[in-house]
């Protein structure tokens, strides 16, 4: 089925561009999401009309992928995660959080679905991200997953260590260190 975009799809293409897609796929997403219209001859002929408007509309949103592009390529953004053994993550970094980590960093702010990644970020270490800004305009990131450092059980094993010293009893002592790493353990939660 022939449609005209109203916007960018991304993959097939801008703004006025005439494409062909699946009927399900315009009449369950593309026509109620506004992101087209069906080609009719009367669709066709206003878009002739309007062709003017959106080629300006095009120019625009091309200078600003440019202009994004020259702010972002090259540049480092890190993202402090927790680390296990063998700079494994506990988990790993989403395209969210590197969206927020370039925006802070950078000042840049990017929709987290432009985002491209071959593979999900599960260690620490430099990561290359690439950013589709619009069609085919791309910019690349060097992203620098580094470890957080625990404040809450640093300042815990000072304290344990403090107490264990002004007490010299050896029991008090590994009540403290247990109760520190039993505190790890759980995160912190379910203590109040």
């Amino acid at each position: 089925m022939k449609v005209i975009l109203l916007d960018e799809l991304r993959g097939k293409g801008g703004e006025g561009d005439l494409v062909e897609v699946a009927q399900g796929y315009a009449e369950n997403y593309l026509f109620p999401n506004k992101i087209a219209q069906p080609a009719t001859p009367g669709n066709i002929k206003q878009l002739e009309q309007r062709r003017h408007n959106i080629e300006k509309r095009e120019e625009k949103r091309i200078a600003d992928a440019n202009a994004m592009q020259v702010e972002l390529d090259g540049k480092v953004v890190t993202v402090d995660a927790k680390v296990g053994e063998n700079n494994q993550l506990f988990g790993s970094v989403t395209t969210a959080q590197i969206a927020s980590a370039i925006k802070s960093q950078l000042g840049v702010e990017i929709d987290r679905k432009r985002i491209t990644r071959t593979a999900a970020i599960k260690t620490a270490g430099k990561h290359d991200i690439e950013i589709n800004l619009y069609r085919e305009i791309n910019a690349r990131v060097s992203l620098h997953v580094g470890v957080v450092e625990d404040k809450l059980n640093e300042e815990a094993l000072k304290e344990a260590a403090a107490e264990a010293v002004a007490s010299d009893d050896a029991s008090v002592a590994e009540k403290a260190a247990e109760e520190v790493v039993e505190e790890t353990a759980t995160g912190g939660e379910g203590q109040e």
